[in-house]
């Protein structure tokens, strides 16, 4: 697979993707329609991505707790009741044990709901709140247009499911947490992504705010990367969530959700890959280091192995996560191919040579060819190799980032605005009006990604009706 060229990305985008994932042995189409198998080194993956937000959560006060896959069909038509847009691509369960269930079972698409009914077990006084919970899992929604990672039928990631006594300490959560999201997407997979809330029409269904993170594909599309939500007391309501205050008045809780899903790995994909893969950051990589040796006989084979072997104990010892392919069943050249494939940081090749000199040479993934390439002493080789992977982290963000803010324009007329977007997005004055979202979409096919939360000082004109504006926002097509 390794020496099959993959589609570039400016011949078909989609396509690249599509073979990227499966090239890279990360994911593949299960025989379920709509579902994927996440192959082990995407999930390695998907484990370092879990690991640094666990310990951003638990550093936030959050503990993690597991609930039922199945919930009563009941519970989603006490939501209904309460909450407008209500439309899950529902998966259910009707008979077990050989016979009819007496109430059909959803298997789950979010856990709102039965979190919602515990927590209105759990939760009686002032003194009980708050609870700030967070779980990891999979869900099911009835998606069949698969494409792996972005869009399938049943996808991993967590939620957490907080309530809390007053409007302000659930809004500082919502806040709080979208700002744990931008850390992470921003210091651990190096994606440059944006924070601000979405607009009325594009708000979570029962919410009274979602923010979000939106990130830009090299496509120019935008990818919702991750969202945090304040309910008010939406489904605290639904769910008979209540508690006595300290005066015992009966009141109900204010609720927040937030979520991040294994989406974020087709973020890094088509975030950072060029046309030979992946380019993995250096702190979610799999492996960070892979060592090459190379050799023509078993003379030279005990030399250079016998380095190979000492370099990657003394990298391991470090903490650095390392792997030496020692395969001898394909060439040199295949391996090179296969590891870019696969995006990993740092290739170290060790050839007769290389052991002669005391020496090895470095290929750093995000820059190819002989740029890229440098030969260095084996001695220092974890403060060289630690330092490296620290300049590639720094790199493909700054790389990103620029490609990002060369592709945010702001228009000056609707026309240019139409011209924006259809190549990138536009960040400009918005009425806040559904009618004018509205014709964008019909005419462009954009939408309002998010509404920064720092907005400029004073008011504007809306791009699209000339009445008065107070916010400015982000168009842009979307995934």
């Amino acid at each position: 697979m390794a020496e099959e060229k993959l589609t570039t990305r400016e011949e078909n985008f989609s396509e690249w993707y599509n073979q990227l994932v499966l090239k890279a042995d990360l994911a593949d189409y299960a025989p379920v329609r709509g579902c994927m198998v996440v192959k082990p080194y995407g999930w390695a993956l998907w484990e370092n991505i879990t690991a640094a937000l666990d310990k951003r959560f638990k550093e936030t006060g959050h503990v993690n707790a597991a609930f039922p896959m199945l919930i009563p069909m009941s519970f989603f038509e006490k939501e209904k009741e309460h909450v407008e847009g209500f439309s899950p691509e529902l998966a259910v369960v009707t008979h077990g044990g050989g016979e009819k269930l007496e109430e059909p079972l959803v298997v789950r698409p979010t856990s709102e709901t039965i979190i919602g009914h515990m927590y209105s077990k759990w939760i009686k006084s002032w003194r009980d709140l708050p609870v700030l919970i967070n779980v990891w899992g999979s869900v099911l929604r009835w998606e069949l247009r698969t494409r792996l990672f972005l869009r399938t039928a049943e996808f991993y990631w967590q939620e957490g499911h907080t309530a809390h006594a007053s409007m302000e300490e659930a809004k500082e959560e919502m806040y709080r947490m979208l700002d744990v999201y931008v850390d992470f997407a921003m210091n651990e997979a190096a994606l440059p992504v944006l924070k601000g809330y979405k607009s009325d029409t594009e708000r979570f269904a029962g919410a009274q705010i979602t923010t979000s993170i939106e990130g830009m594909m090299q496509d120019k599309r935008a990818l919702q990367s991750a969202t945090s939500h304040y309910f008010g007391e939406n489904f605290a309501k639904a769910f008979n969530i209540q508690y006595l205050d300290k005066n015992n008045e009966l009141k109900y809780c204010e609720t927040t959700s937030w979520g991040l899903s294994t989406r974020i790995i087709g973020a890094i994909i088509m975030t950072h890959g060029d046309d030979q893969g992946l380019i993995l950051p250096p702190r979610l990589a799999p492996i960070q280091v892979i060592i090459v040796p190379i050799f023509k006989n078993e003379v030279e084979k005990s030399k250079v192995m016998e380095v190979a072997d000492r370099v990657f104990a003394e990298l391991k010892a470090a903490g650095i996560r390392v792997k030496v392919d020692d395969r001898d069943n394909v060439s040199s050249g295949f391996k090179f191919n296969d590891w870019e494939m696969r995006g990993v940081p740092i290739r170290l090749e060790i050839g007769p040579k290389d052991v002669e000199k005391g020496s090895v040479a470095l290929a750093r993934r995000d820059t190819p060819g002989r740029e890229g390439k440098s030969f260095v002493p084996q001695t220092n080789l974890v403060e060289t190799v630690n330092q490296l992977l620290t300049e590639i982290q720094d790199a493909i963000l700054k790389r990103a980032t620029e490609f990002r803010d060369a592709n945010i324009h702001e228009p000056k007329s609707y026309d240019e605005l139409k011209n924006i977007v259809a190549e990138g997005w536009a960040l400009t004055w918005w009425c806040e009006g559904k009618a004018c979202e509205a014709k964008v979409k019909e005419d462009t096919k954009a939408t309002t990604r998010n509404i920064p939360l720092d907005q400029p000082e004073g008011n504007g004109t809306c791009i699209i009706c000339g009445k008065p504006a107070k916010k400015k926002v982000y168009f842009a097509r979307a995934y």
